[in-house]
């Protein structure tokens, strides 16, 4: 069961994320996270490394979705002006965005990646979808109310895996310590 909480891969950020090797690797369309993952959850804009990191995955052909469980306000807002399509209250970690974003990017399932930050949300829902999932840290500390219960379920699952030597990453930040 718990095998459904472990991603495929483990990045600092976003931008540990190369474009060119997605491509080299048959990957046609990332499906990401927002809050934490792209940029802080407080914040409303993209920053320009994030417009850059867009531009790149463009520039390889490579589609992005944003599926997020936060409103269409906070979404489409910050979705818009990168020219991206976008799902709010996705309900992950049920397959049902997952499945959307799919059938919007016409592509198969060994096509597609999974970005996000939390355990909770993103990579189960990732990984009940069968999809590559790939875990980043998260951006800042802070989290909403629901995160914070998230994410104390998620340090008690990852210093599982760490003790069980499911996963030996190194550097991850003090919110996965604590």
């Amino acid at each position: 069961m718990l095998k459904l909480f472990l991603p495929n891969e483990h990045v600092e950020s976003v931008h540990d994320i190369d474009p060119l090797e997605l491509k080299n690797k048959g990957i046609k369309g990332v499906i990401t996270d927002l809050d934490n993952t792209l940029v802080a959850w407080d914040r409303p804009d993209a920053t320009e490394e994030i417009i850059e990191w867009f531009q790149k995955m463009d520039d390889q052909g490579i589609r992005v979705i944003i599926a997020s469980n936060n409103n269409e306000n906070r979404v489409s807002l910050f979705s818009e002006p990168l020219d991206t399509t976008f799902i709010h209250s996705a309900r992950k970690p049920l397959a049902r965005a997952f499945k959307k974003a799919q059938k919007e990017m016409k592509v198969d399932k060994d096509e597609l990646v999974v970005v996000g930050d939390q355990l909770m949300t993103d990579v189960l829902g990732g990984n009940l979808a069968g999809l590559h999932t790939i875990l980043v840290v998260p951006i800042v500390e802070t989290d909403g109310f629901l995160t914070k219960i998230n994410r104390k379920i998620e340090r008690r699952i990852l210093n599982w895996m760490k003790r069980n030597g499911k996963i030996t990453w190194q550097g991850e930040n003090e919110q996965w310590k604590k």
